[in-house]
């Protein structure tokens, strides 16, 4: 049985004909006539019948009608009760990032939502392949992805918030030839031996950029996820590694430089996914703003800039 039909059943009832409900609801009598036709064909008795040429409800249909009563007042409840979930400024959220996404924000997302009496956050690391992001957001509030930005787009029944665009360096152990430059071509780089996330990961893609770039294969002699891991590979002459300019980090005892490319610009998108109706939620929003804020303070320098100091 549909509510709608249901309430016109009800004004049936209370108006006394279909001309006065169709002249209290602003519609035609054929209207209100079909509704009821509708509602009709779901119930096996008779809810209406004539009475001289004016249409009243039967028995039955006088207790379906004080029925629709209870279920107008259950949807009324439960409408006021969605609103104010969605209006609560401290309902719980949780978010979802890629590894140096959480490595970079988290801390400083708790700590600031935590100085403002915000809403209480959880959040979680997922390191998936590219195709798998979109998936989180049954189970998260909040996803934070990346996708190389030559790569698909995100599914279009997602809510997308553009965060950040950040570029990738060449990771160049500190006692390489290449490590006193300020800046490198793809020339200098293309006949490396080279450390690669597995396939399907997002940062895999930017290889592939590099590559095209090149007009020939690299050379990956390993695969490895983890920045942090790839690093020490890097520092230890294992090869070249792209790394992210901002959410890195890397510190002082890292025994790499970063170097930018000159000439390409290669780097991943940082998108926060969700579902529409999540943002309806003002904690939500909140936290979503700031994120935003926590993102954008803790980039060291605009995007499109090259000039990068040497990583101790």
């Amino acid at each position: 049985m549909d509510l709608h039909q249901l309430m016109i059943l009800r004004e049936l009832g209370e108006r006394g004909s279909v001309t006065a409900v169709a002249r209290a609801l602003l519609v035609t009598p054929s209207a209100v006539s079909q509704h009821l036709s509708a509602l009709q064909r779901d119930v096996a008795v008779r809810l209406t019948e004539k009475r001289g040429r004016t249409l009243v409800l039967t028995p039955a249909g006088e207790a379906l009608a004080r029925a629709a009563v209870g279920v107008s007042i259950a949807m009324a409840d439960a409408e006021r009760a969605v609103h104010a979930f969605r209006e609560d400024p401290v309902t719980p959220v949780s978010v979802a990032a890629f590894h140096s996404a959480g490595f970079a924000w988290f801390g400083a997302l708790i700590e600031a939502l935590a100085a403002h009496n915000s809403p209480p956050v959880s959040v979680s690391d997922e390191d998936l392949p590219l195709s798998d992001f979109s998936a989180l957001v049954a189970d998260y509030d909040l996803v934070i992805a990346h996708r190389i930005d030559h790569e698909q787009r995100w599914p279009d029944h997602l809510a997308v918030t553009p965060l950040l665009y950040e570029p990738f360096d060449v990771a160049v152990p500190r006692g390489h030839p290449l490590a006193t430059r300020t800046s490198l071509s793809v020339a200098d780089v293309a006949g490396e031996k080279w450390i690669s996330p597995h396939r399907g990961f997002p940062v895999a893609g930017a290889l592939d950029v590099v590559a095209m770039a090149a007009g020939c294969p690299l050379s990956i002699g390993h695969r490895i996820n983890e920045f942090f891991v790839a690093g020490r590979v890097v520092a230890s002459g294992g090869g070249l590694a792209l790394m992210p300019r901002y959410t890195l980090m890397p510190g002082p005892d890292a025994g790499y430089v970063l170097l930018p490319f000159s000439s390409l610009r290669i780097g991943r998108q940082i998108d926060v996914l969700s579902r529409p109706e999540t943002l309806l939620r003002a904690s939500v929003r909140t936290v979503l703003d700031t994120l935003i804020t926590v993102a954008h303070s803790k980039r060291p320098e605009p995007d499109g800039d090259s000039a990068r100091s040497p990583v101790a």
